[in-house]
């Protein structure tokens, strides 16, 4: 799913803008919203798409909602990132969207507290959904922020292990075995290396944070940390899993050659949206990556058998192996929209209907959001792609927590964690102590 190459960057782009609509988006939804769903109108849908095979997927996916609803026209404007998103929130005005979307889950904290996105409370309450029995937990959960719900779920992403069967064979593992611990990752990630004077001929796995998708965040979704206390304060200092992680990254960096030699060779890495990507090329024989790499990896033909299984999890909780990190596409409605009602249409026909949210999950190759979809006999998907169907529905995956500044915390982390992986920072739990102090006095100034 190449939308998401846009992820971080728009994460980012998001954190520094986000603060400037706080005080302006006061909105909420319109309880005694006046517009007649069932009046003939047109409401307007902002989205982030921009590969020509993406926009078709989502104007295809419009097209059936408005063949169920003829009534409404929906005028679609896509490839709107997070900062346009914001702007436009934050002014208002007529010409604005009436649906949006965005990419970035971890910003959905400050969506629902700042008003930027409408409260769809008395929507779901009028048209009787039961959520808890339609959508999985995790994505319930990052949808919404302190009890209040100003998104929709629109499709899932889950991260897993990527890995290289003909490797496997060349270095005498069995390809039907993928590591399942971390331990077993790096014993696998050694034994799949190759060095090359200085460098490496093939590497076993990326650990390096700057890696391809092997983010602090990321990694983390193998251990499920809650990142607040019931008191709303970070507890990145005190939770031993995060400390772990770190410490479990940093071995596998000094370990696999060190932070330099690891860098050095990263640099040589092509485009990760393309057929230079190093798992495509061999460059890399493991690879944490999302959903949509499968289909992408398929698409350059690469020139080997492709393995997909969950992450590994921490030795102490292999039980839980086949748990990940959850992330998605998120859907609400602009407060300033005066077809509230006619939004709520669209917003539930995307994220709700059955068909829909298959047809869209195939057409897009991303996991599907509904319990309903997720075991639809209609999901025409690579049969592998069932390792994240599996993701997406255990249990125990999951996202990290919402945050009145939106993924800010996120990013304090990350930089303490490339602080500590490259040594600068030795140590970890005082590093950790400090950084948990950052984030609670960047929250207490965002309230």
């Amino acid at each position: 799913m190449p939308a998401r190459q846009r992820r971080f960057a728009a994460t980012l782009a998001a954190t520094a803008s986000i603060a400037l609509f706080a005080s302006a988006c006061t909105g909420s939804a319109n309880n005694d919203a006046k517009d007649d769903p069932n009046a003939k109108t047109t409401i307007t849908f902002w989205h982030g798409w921009n590969n020509p095979s993406e926009v078709k997927a989502i104007n295809d996916n419009i097209a059936r909602f408005m063949k169920a609803h003829p009534n409404i026209k929906v005028d679609v404007v896509g490839n709107i990132n997070d900062d346009k998103l914001n702007q436009a929130l934050r002014t208002g005005g007529s010409k604005g969207p009436d649906v949006v979307s965005s990419f970035t889950t971890s910003n959905v904290g400050k969506f629902c507290s700042s008003g930027a996105f409408a409260d769809l409370k008395p929507f779901i309450e009028k048209s009787k959904l039961d959520l808890d029995k339609i959508i999985p937990k995790t994505l319930l959960q990052y949808t919404q922020f302190e009890g209040k719900r100003c998104a929709m779920p629109l499709l899932t992403d889950a991260y897993g292990l990527y890995y290289n069967k003909d490797a496997f064979k060349k270095a005498g593992l069995d390809p039907e075995k993928p590591p399942r611990t971390y331990s077993e990752l790096l014993t696998t990630a050694k034994a799949l290396t190759k060095t090359k004077g200085d460098s490496y001929e093939q590497l076993g796995f990326m650990p390096n944070y700057h890696g391809y998708e092997t983010t602090s965040e990321h990694y983390l979704g193998s251990w499920g940390p809650e990142y607040f206390d019931a008191n709303g304060k970070s507890t990145v200092g005190t939770d031993p899993g995060i400390a772990e992680m770190m410490t479990v990254q940093k071995k596998m960096v000094d370990e696999l050659g060190g932070y330099e030699k690891l860098e050095k060779y990263r640099n040589t890495f092509g485009d990760e949206w393309n057929a230079k990507h190093p798992f495509h090329t061999g460059q890399v024989a493991m690879q944490m990556d999302g959903e949509w790499r499968l289909g992408m990896a398929t698409d350059y033909k690469v020139p080997f058998e492709i393995g997909v299984a969950p992450m590994p999890v921490p030795d102490s909780q292999a039980a839980d192996y086949g748990k990940g990190f959850l992330s998605g596409t998120v859907m609400g409605i602009a407060p300033q929209s005066k077809k509230q009602n006619a939004a709520w249409e669209l917003i539930k026909f995307m994220t709700t209907d059955t068909d829909a949210v298959v047809g869209f999950a195939n057409d897009i190759r991303n996991v599907p959001s509904t319990f309903e979809a997720l075991k639809s006999p209609n999901l025409k998907l690579d049969p592998r792609f069932k390792t994240f169907l599996d993701i997406a529905a255990h249990p125990k995956s999951n996202t990290p927590a919402g945050a009145i500044n939106g993924a800010a915390y996120m990013n304090t982390l990350q930089d303490f964690a490339l602080q500590y992986e490259k040594g600068s920072v030795t140590d970890l739990k005082a590093g950790l102590a400090k950084t948990a102090a950052q984030i609670d006095t960047d929250i207490a100034k965002a309230k």
